[in-house]
């Protein structure tokens, strides 16, 4: 990838996001699986190009600094203090930035290797989140427009669908998976979509910090991942205090909706929607598959093994 690539797809200009992290105190229990993919020269064309237009880099969690994936570059540990060649970072070079979390190949770092210091709060630059300076969506899509968040977007297709077939509402998506993100910038292009914006992140964090409540039409969270072992439930995407969060930034009458083909989380799902005191359920239990949401990969995937299908479609009280 070429340099212009990393720079543009690790920020975007000011007015579309503020690059800020969130304080260091706040534990991080990740919903989703960060990735590795290779990128054909068409994604990379596509970051190179579309980026800087349809993009914006979410703030990552426990990190100080400016936040700067290393999009594309083979996953390595930059963090072994004991691996040949390995040096301590120059922070003061120019365009260093602190580690991302979730790009491919992090890891936390050896608190216990040589010359390792707890990061600078003073440090210039350094900041916590600003949680009255939301994005400005109006701004971010150059229109006002009822605006739908699609929580993993894949490799976009799914999402490109909706958008071409409802021009009326803006689709901000919201991935990790940076050949996914790359094919959905080469989609909107191909199709000639001006109501799709792509961020690179998690999903959580900009629901928390860069959104404003009310902000949104509906929120669709298409097979998330369901997190099978018991261990690992506090990672689902689906649970109270999420779901709180999410039905906070959709406006009255706002949409949730979710769908998965994996039973129990389908019921866990049922059972927290539900329980929420500001969402109401039009249905008996599921809901009828809509004919505006496409069929997905991960539903393919499902139906081929046998698996039933869920759609979970709650409102906004």
């Amino acid at each position: 990838m070429t340099l212009s690539s990393c720079e543009q797809i690790a920020g975007v200009p000011s007015a579309r996001a503020a690059q800020v992290a969130p304080p260091e105190r706040l534990a991080r229990v990740r919903t989703f699986h960060p990735r590795r993919g290779r990128l054909s020269g068409r994604h990379l064309d596509a970051l190179d190009r579309l980026w800087p237009r349809f993009g914006l880099t979410i703030p990552t969690g426990n990190t100080p600094g400016r936040h700067t994936p290393n999009v594309g570059a083979p996953a390595r540990n930059t963090t072994d203090a004991s691996a040949p060649g390995w040096s301590a970072p120059d922070k003061d070079a120019p365009g260093w930035s602190a580690p991302d979390e979730g790009a491919p190949g992090w890891s936390a770092p050896d608190k216990d290797a040589p010359g390792w210091s707890a990061p600078d709060k003073d440090a210039p630059g350094w900041s916590v989140p600003d949680e009255g300076a939301p994005i400005d969506l109006v701004a971010l899509f150059g229109r006002r427009a009822p605006v739908v968040l699609e929580i993993g977007s894949g490799m976009g297709d799914a999402t490109a669908a909706m958008a071409a077939a409802d021009p009326g509402r803006d689709y901000l998506a919201v991935e990790v998976h940076t050949p996914g993100i790359a094919n959905l910038l080469a989609l909107t292009e191909r199709h000639g979509l001006t109501n799709v914006r792509i961020a690179r992140g998690d999903a959580l964090d900009l629901v928390r910090y860069l959104l404003p409540p009310d902000a949104l039409d509906a929120v669709h969270a298409f097979f998330p991942d369901p997190w099978p072992k018991p261990r690992h439930h506090k990672r689902r995407l689906i649970q109270p205090e999420h779901v709180a969060l999410l039905r906070s930034r959709l406006v009255p009458g706002g949409t949730l909706h979710c769908a998965t083909d994996w039973a129990e989380y389908a019921e866990s799902m049922l059972q927290t929607l539900t329980a929420d005191p500001g969402l109401v359920n039009p249905y008996a239990d599921y809901a009828l598959r809509p004919a505006h949401r496409p069929v997905t990969k991960f539903e393919r995937r499902g139906t081929a093994a046998g698996r039933r299908i869920f759609d979970l479609i709650f409102h906004r009280r």
